[in-house]
Order: structure tokens, then sequence, then C-alpha cells
């Protein structure tokens, strides 16, 4: 049975949250116009490198939900959903999921010591950029030993940001089952990311989102350094992919209010038949709907957030709920954000397809909403079917 209750100080925006907030924003106004998320998507890394160090020496944003000890700022996953709600909000190109969010917390929940001091910290200032490989995909990769230590073989695909990644966490068949293994792909000698660096090839996939990239990896006898204990990756997996999915919900409230500000603006100045068409009972039924499914949504992440940053045992009913919710809420926004600006939304030059593109390509990358529906239905009791959503194989 779950406990739908939680700290309500959590759900609640501190003084130090508003004012991360009001900094992220203004910083993001400044860097993350249209133009520069088409530029910075187009660029060779994906992201701009100069924004990504700005966001961790003048704000700290990697470091927010690490411990001190491992160079991190000591709070919680609830000032990390700020700064993932701003960036959502302009769509900005960073590793910020894949480095902080994924990698960050399965190095966390492996509970190594050894693994956490020797790479958070360059992930909290910024230095080092991360991934994680076979989750939630599903990967073909084997670990074996060599005369040096472990290697790995096969194949990843779809993998968040790992093109560029300096850092693999990759979930392989071992001897003794399922592991985590630690990456460096740049060590060999290899040419650098996108063409093969050592025993590491790595290609970019086309995909629907470019502000989100992914690629295929190909391990031909890298070496890898296993992270954890064995038997603890199955456990950390779907630990780590429902922080995915809360972190992911962050990002579609922040993405769905900027929608709907954008629309409310257009409304409010585009004339039809001598008056502005927000007057319209029409437009403003649309509006309202939309504003009901956001408030959901804010809702449903907020909690989600809180059970994830307070280890509630209730996160995964909670991770969930948001998903289905957020991803919704997002889905109709972006729709809207499209038809309510009329001819000119339908144009490439409109940013409201790159929302579009973010909105759809979301919907898949932790399991769709029907997926979530599925395991709440598994996880509530109403079912025994198996589900695909929790699923990691």
């Amino acid at each position: 049975m779950f406990r739908l209750d939680t700290d309500p100080t959590l759900l609640l925006e501190s003084e130090e949250r508003r004012q991360l907030r009001e900094v992220l924003r203004e910083l993001l106004k400044e860097t993350c116009g249209p133009e520069e998320v088409r530029k910075q998507a187009a660029g060779p890394r994906g992201h701009d490198r100069l924004l990504w160090e700005r966001l961790a020496g003048e704000i700290g944003v990697q470091a927010l939900a690490f411990p001190e000890e491992f160079g991190g700022a000591g709070y919680t996953f609830a000032e990390l959903a700020v700064a993932l709600e701003e960036t959502g909000r302009v769509l900005c190109p960073s590793p910020l999921l894949a480095t902080v969010v994924l990698a960050g917390h399965t190095l966390l929940r492996s509970g190594d010591r050894q693994a956490c001091q020797r790479w958070l910290p360059g992930i909290a200032d910024g230095s080092l950029t991360a991934t994680v490989a076979g989750f939630p995909q599903a990967a073909n990769v084997t670990a074996e030993r060599g005369a040096g230590g472990w290697v790995l073989r096969g194949e990843a695909d779809f993998v968040l940001d790992g093109e560029g990644a300096e850092l693999i966490l990759v979930a392989a068949e071992a001897p003794d089952g399922t592991r985590l293994f630690a990456c460096e792909p740049d060590r060999g000698t290899g040419t650098g990311p996108g063409v093969g660096s050592g025993s590491c090839e790595r290609v970019a996939r086309r995909v629907l989102d470019p502000t989100r990239r992914q690629a295929r990896v190909r391990f031909r006898g890298a070496p890898a350094e296993p992270v954890g204990e064995a038997g603890q990756a199955v456990a950390i997996v779907a630990a780590v992919l429902d922080a995915g999915r809360v972190a992911l919900a962050a990002e579609h409230v922040g993405g769905s209010a900027h929608a709907l500000d954008a629309v409310l603006e257009y409304v409010r100045h585009r004339t039809q038949f001598g008056r502005p068409i927000g007057s319209f009972q029409v437009v403003k039924h649309r509006l309202a709907d939309l504003l009901v499914d956001l408030e959901g949504a804010r809702s449903a992440s907020a909690y989600a957030t809180a059970c994830l940053a307070g280890g509630r045992a209730e996160l995964p009913v909670a991770a969930s709920s948001a998903a289905v919710a957020c991803s919704g809420a997002y889905r109709l926004a972006t729709a809207e954000y499209v038809q309510l600006h009329g001819g000119i939304g339908f144009t490439w030059e409109h940013p409201a397809h790159l929302y579009v593109r973010r909105a759809r390509a979301d919907e898949a990358l932790f399991g769709t909403a029907d997926d979530h529906r599925l395991r709440l239905a598994g996880l509530l009791g109403l079912t025994g079917r198996t589900n695909r959503a929790s699923r990691t194989d």
C-alpha cells in the first residue's frame, strides 16, 4: 500500500528556489532564444559548452542535488527540478538530463564510493559530461575479463548525448549476471567522438528532436571498470529510470508553460473582425482547458519531485503518474501553440515546431503514456499483466 502524503514544504516553492528560478530564467533568456537554440543544436557538440560551464560556474546547477562530499552543493532533487523546468521552458540543448540525472544518479545509487569520488566532482563542476547505455533501451553489450581487466563488447542504440559523452555507464551482461560498468571512450587512441575513439565507436542517430541528441555506441573490447556490486544493476536501473521520468516531467511543465504564455501573448494582439482573437469564446475555452491540464501536470510533477527528493516508497507510482499527466499536457500545449498561431505556427521558421518535436520525441523516451498506465495498474494491484514501462530487458 502506498501512502499519498509527503512533506508539504517540498511541494511549495521556497525562497531559495524562487531566486534560483529568477537567476536561471534571466541567464537562459539571454543565451537560449530560438535562433540560439537552433545554432547550438546544429553545432558539433549539440550544445553550447560555454553555457554549460556558466551553468556550473555561475549558478552551480550541475552540483545542486549531489552531496557535498562528492563536490556537490548538498541540496535535493527539488532544487534540480527548478533548473530542469527552466531549461525545458526554452528547450536549452544541454546534457543535463543524461549527465546529472541519469549518470549522476546511477553513480549515487550504486553506493560505490570510489566511483563517486572519481567522477561525481567532475560532473558537479561541469568539466565532465556523462550518460548511460543499456537503459531505458535494451543493449546487446557483454562484459568479459581481458588481460588488463574488464572489456565491453556489443552495441547500445539511442544513447542520450552518447556522441560526445566523456563517461558512459553501461548495463552489460557479465558472467555473474547484469552489472554496471564505467567506460571512458576517449581513453584510447582514436580520432574522437562521432568517428571512433580507441575501441569505442560512436555514431550520431538522426532523431526527431534535434535539441536532444542520441547516438549508437559500439564497444569493441573497450576497457571498462565495474561500478557497484554484482546483483545491484537491475534495481539501480529501475530507480534511475524513475528519476529520469521525474526530470522529464519537470521539463514538460516548463515547455507547456512557455507554450501557454506564447499563445496568450499572441491572441491578445492578433485581431480578426476588428477584435482580438483572444476575446472569442472558442479560444477562451481552449485556453482554459490548456490551463487546467498544465496545473494538473504541475501538481503531478511537484509531487513526484517531492517523492524523489524525500526518498519515498511511492516514487514509482508518482513517477508514472507524472509521466502520464505531464506528457499529455505537453502534447496539448504544443498542439495549441501551433494551431492558435494560425498559418505562421505551421512554418519551420516559427519556434512552435521545436516544441512539437520535443514533446513527440519525449513521449517514448522512458515509456509511453499507455506503458505507464499499465505500470500504474500493476503497481496499484489492478492487474497482474507485465508492463513495458518498468521493463529494462
